[in-house]
Parts: C-alpha cells; structure tokens; sequence
C-alpha cells in the first residue's frame, strides 16, 4: 500500500530541508549571511591552475549573479554550462528556446574551469565584458562613486551593492591597482555589476577635473579630514572619493577634490572597512540630496 505523502514524515522532513536550503542560499547571494568557507576538494584543488583567459572572456557563476546577468540586455552572452538542478533553480526555461547554447554539466566540470574554491552554486556563464561607458554619461546622476585604488574585489562588490542600494549613478575607479570585470567581483556584488557603470578610468586626478566640469562637488573621504562630511557636502550633484584599504587617498587624488572630510564615529574605532565607510557615505549623502531637492 502507497504511503500518504501527507503522512509521510520523510517526505515532510525533505520537502522542509530543501526550502531551508533555498532560503539559505538566497541571503547568501545577496550577503545577509556569510558563506561557509570550501572545504572540498583540498587535495585536487591543491594541483588546479586557472584557464589563460582571452582578453574578452569573463566568467560569472553563483545563481543570483548569473541570473542578474542574463536579465541584463546589455550582456553578451557566449555560453551557459548549469547542472540540471541549477537549470531548475535558474527558471530559464527550456536550453532549447534560449538564444545562447547551454550545456549541461556536473559540478566537477565547473570546478575544472573555476578551481574547487569558487561557490558557483552549479551554474557557470561565459560572457563578453559589458561595454564602456564615459564619464559624460553621468549628466544626469546626482551621486556617483569614485574609488582611489581600491584593490580588493570583494570590497569593490561590496561597495558596488551599496551603490545600487542607495540610487548612485555609477563606480568609478581607477585601471590599475583595481579589480577588473570577474566572477570574483560579480559574486561578491551579488548582481549589482548589471545594475550599476563599472566606469575605469587611466588618470584618475583628470577625471574628477572632467567631472567637476558636470557639475559634481567631489568630497575625499579622510579619517583626518578638516569637518564632519555631513557639514562639508553643498550643492546639487555629489561624487563621494574613497582611498585604498590601507593607505588611503593618495596625494594627488587629496590635492584634486574640491574638499576632504571625516566620518565622525563617536566610538574608540575611528576607522571602518572601506566597503562600510562606503555605504554610510551613501546613505548621509543620499539624505542630504534629498533635502536640498525638496
């Protein structure tokens, strides 16, 4: 005789245990929660070396980051390579209706290509880089970010979530000493870099010039800086410019900003990650625009 599914403790106890997992995954894709560090594959990992990539190769992988990408028009997309249980989860349809090849793969297919570090979540996706945007394209945001050679991706992911979070037009950096387009900054901007211009520049000094020239006031954000920021910011259009995680604003870049200011922190830390230095900058300066506009 059939077992009544309704009756049936193991299939409860399974049916609940997935919906655990998919809300589990699902704040750790937008980094409500940390992700536990890999440890599978130590040994075989210890032997993998990364594929040499062409110049217009990317790789996104992590469910929440490939499916901001192929929602995003703008994206080029070369191929998708999905376990059958990421294709479900993914809710893409049929692979035969899509407009890019898709290959279906087991996880250790993905590993070979990504190394046993990478949590793709069994989803991978091959991608050209998004197109260039130019600082001109910013005429009509009222707050960017500028970052000072910040290194770091998962910072720079980070950073780029706030962003997103609080309306700013686009993150500009610098091309060297700073993180290009990768699966490593795409996961950790959990599908922010399809929402935001990841805007690189060579000199950074003649691009604040350009962008005083659109009108922006540009605040450097100094643990030293000579007033609290919420009492420096003026005008219209803001473009808030954060320094590296150790040394931060570079001289010429402290010379070239319109002003320096401090965050003031009451408490005996003074200073802050510069990914949450980011995102409280943000949030005074988003207050503050909104005041001025009404």
């Amino acid at each position: 005789m059939a077992k009544d599914p309704k009756n049936d403790k193991s299939a409860r106890d399974t049916h609940y245990a997935t919906l655990r997992r998919q809300v589990r995954d699902s704040k750790r894709e937008r980094g409500e929660i940390p992700t536990p560090p890999q440890k599978r594959k130590s040994a075989a990992g210890s032997n993998w070396t990364p594929p040499k990539l062409a110049p217009e190769q990317v790789y996104l992988y992590g469910l929440h980051t490939v499916r901001a990408a192929l929602d995003n028009p703008a994206r080029k997309v070369i191929k998708l390579s999905v376990t059958q249980n990421a294709m479900a989860r993914l809710e893409i349809g049929e692979s035969g209706d899509l407009p890019y090849p898709v290959e279906i793969v087991s996880p250790q297919d993905i590993d070979k290509v990504l190394g046993p570090e990478a949590i793709h979540q069994g989803v991978m996706l091959e991608t050209r880089p998004l197109p260039v945007r130019r600082l001109e394209a910013l005429k009509e945001s009222p707050l960017i970010l500028v970052l000072d050679q910040v290194t770091d991706p998962h910072n720079v992911g980070a950073i780029m979530r706030s962003a997103v979070a609080f309306g700013a037009g686009a993150v500009i950096t610098t091309q060297r000493h700073s993180p290009t387009e990768s699966g490593v900054l795409a996961k950790s901007a959990s599908g922010a870099l399809e929402l935001i211009p990841y805007i690189q520049v060579t000199n950074l000094s003649d691009a604040l010039g350009e962008l005083h020239g659109l009108g922006f006031f540009s605040v450097g954000l100094d643990s030293e800086g000579p007033a609290p920021m919420e009492e420096t910011l003026t005008g219209d259009r803001v473009a808030l410019v954060l320094g590296s995680e150790g040394k931060g604003l570079r001289q010429k870049t402290r010379e070239t900003v319109n002003a320096l200011a401090r965050l003031d922190m009451p408490g005996a830390i003074k200073s802050l990650n510069v990914s949450n230095a980011a995102a409280i900058a943000l949030y005074a300066t988003r207050q503050y625009l909104q005041k001025t506009a009404t």
